[in-house]
């Protein structure tokens, strides 16, 4: 193995449809790696979110510091309100080196039109 294929990065930087996102979501239930990033404000949040998902607001003043100093060999699921701030966050995170990122496609917009679950707790 040359020393130029030890340095090489697999990652996965990619958009999920709102159901293919559901179904990963589904199979990492009981994955302690893996992390449900919600990136809209508190007020969005409060109206719905998928469960047990973390909630980092893309407009705090600390958002690049937070994601910086994240943990990046863990597997992140990623969603806004409409895909929006999502897609440019999961760019942000791809070249920050985080490993495994997905976007949900349309965020919550799409991911309730899919009558997908949310919880308000």
């Amino acid at each position: 193995m040359s020393e130029s294929d030890e340095n090489e990065i697999n990652q996965v930087i990619r958009n999920l449809s709102p159901e293919v996102a559901h179904k990963l979501l589904e199979e990492n239930l009981d994955n302690p790696d893996f992390i449900i990033l919600d990136i809209r404000t508190s007020k969005e949040f409060s109206t719905g979110h998928i469960e047990g998902a973390l909630n980092l607001d893309f407009y705090a003043d600390d958002f690049q510091e937070q994601i910086e100093k994240g943990d990046k060999d863990k597997k992140y699921l990623i969603c806004c309100g409409s895909g929006v701030r999502s897609s440019k966050l999961l760019k942000t995170m791809g070249y920050a080196g985080y490993l495994e990122v997905y976007n949900v496609l349309g965020g919550m917009r799409m991911w309730e039109k899919s009558n997908l679950p949310l919880t308000q707790e």
